[in-house]
């Protein structure tokens, strides 16, 4: 069986990762991982809890050498790890917190090593893992419903980091330190903040800010180049700032629709250049494109596209089969496309076909909008027509206001009515609405209006 080392070569004495300020080095992160490896009880299966990203990662690969599948599920709340534990009943959580925080699951924490048993000064082997060995169990989102669970290997999610590397290194000028303000036990962020620079050579960070004057003291403590992971909703935070932004080498987003006008903003603000990347959590990531130079996406080298009957399909690269993509997408050529929007999002009223996503992106881009979700309401009477309704803060805005901004682009069929005003809008760590939140609103300000 084909197999490749645990890490790629590289002098020990590489800086691989920085703990806050402080570097560290590719021998001393191997250290960690083997050190934490031994004491690792004989399962198949970890729940992973680390809220630090370097300790998620020597957790990670200390698994990955022993032949443990990492378990991260989309949410750590009791009731959804009461019921993967029931699933998998041999699970041992792995965290950096002193204390268990789930009484009932066996627990290591891995930020400390009990005596007698500290990381040696010995020079580490380097493990070699098959290349089909399945490494991570990732859940889809939640933003479209309940979260699935896709198994990934070692070889092909290094394969997937290895490509996004080259497109990243190319328009960064070179391998970075990478912040990332989203979470590292869901793809997009494990791919980006933790196998990315692991992979790609790169330097794994600390920490995961999440509001702006957070963001820029962490990047700060990081030196030259740097890479700034993140979503369009923490960018829209960021730019609208009146804090000075520091110098980054290059700015990576996903999860959610970025506008031209935001992705400008955000490169005149920080003067480097924005890439956007389009992937899921069945995919992985497949492609990018840096918005204010094309509305294109390029494929990674090795992935091709094609259409049958109207769906998409990706095949090749990182992708162990074909897979049909969840979007609408206008392809060019085997490695370009545009995207219309996802097959989820797609509503057709009255013969008008539209995106939530688009009209979303609308929303939010009107002056005085703080948040907002446009959502498809699923209790409406016998007698009215199915059209969208809007959940919005925006404390100094009437429902004409919003009504008269967003007549400017679309068809009247599209205008939210009702706008319900809220006070607060629960999104994740990737700056998303989960269906569930969504489903409570409607239950909550519009069951009694159908």
């Amino acid at each position: 069986m084909n197999s490749l080392p645990i890490l790629p070569d590289a002098h020990p004495a590489q800086v691989i990762a920085y703990r806050n300020s402080n570097p560290v080095s590719r021998i001393d992160f191997l250290r960690e991982v083997t050190a934490l490896a031994a004491r690792l009880p004989d399962t198949d299966h970890v729940l992973i809890l680390c809220k630090d990203r370097y300790w998620f990662a020597v957790a990670l690969f200390a698994a990955i050498s022993r032949g443990i599948l990492s378990v991260l599920p989309n949410s750590a709340a009791a009731e959804e790890i009461a019921a993967l534990h029931a699933e998998v009943p041999d699970l041992v959580c792995l965290g950096d917190q002193a204390s268990p925080l789930f009484p009932q699951i066996p627990y290591v924490q891995v930020s400390i090593s009990p005596p007698n048993t500290s990381p040696s000064s010995a020079t580490p082997a380097i493990p070699r893992i098959p290349f089909d060995q399945r490494i991570v169990c990732v859940y889809t989102s939640g933003s479209t419903g309940k979260p699935k669970p896709h198994i990934k290997t070692f070889g092909r999610l290094r394969q997937c980091a290895l490509a996004e590397a080259d497109r990243m290194w190319n328009s960064a000028g070179g391998a970075c330190a990478v912040l990332g303000t989203v979470p590292f036990q869901h793809m997009y962020g494990l791919e980006s903040s933790v196998l990315l620079p692991l992979f790609g050579g790169g330097q794994l960070t600390t920490r995961q800010p999440y509001f702006p004057a957070d963001i820029i003291s962490a990047l700060e403590e990081l030196p030259e180049p740097r890479l700034l992971v993140t979503t369009p909703f923490h960018l829209r935070k960021l730019v609208d700032s009146d804090i000075k932004l520091p110098q980054v080498a290059g700015i990576l987003s996903a999860t959610a629709a970025l506008s031209i006008e935001l992705a400008k903003k955000t490169e005149r603000r920080f003067s480097a250049p924005l890439i956007e990347i389009f992937g899921a959590t069945e995919t992985g990531q497949i492609a990018t494109r840096r918005p204010t130079a094309q509305i294109e996406w390029e494929a990674y080298a090795d992935i091709e596209l094609s259409q049958e009957q109207g769906i998409t399909i990706a095949k090749g690269g990182h992708l162990e089969e074909a897979q049909v993509l969840n979007d609408v997408v206008e392809l060019l050529s085997p490695h370009r496309f545009r995207l219309l929007g996802r097959n989820s999002d797609m509503i057709n009223i009255a013969g008008k076909r539209s995106s939530l996503a688009f009209l979303n992106h609308l929303l939010t881009n009107i002056p005085g909008v703080q948040d907002g979700v446009i959502c498809m309401p699923y209790n409406v009477s016998e007698n009215e027509t199915l059209r969208p309704a809007a959940f919005v803060i925006a404390p100094e805005l009437e429902s004409a206001d919003i009504l008269a901004a967003l007549r400017l682009h679309v068809a009247p069929v599209f205008l939210p009515r009702p706008i319900i005003f809220v006070e607060h809008l629960q999104r994740d760590a990737n700056g998303k609405i989960h269906a569930s939140v969504v489903q409570s609103l409607i239950a909550e300000h519009l069951t009694q209006r159908a």
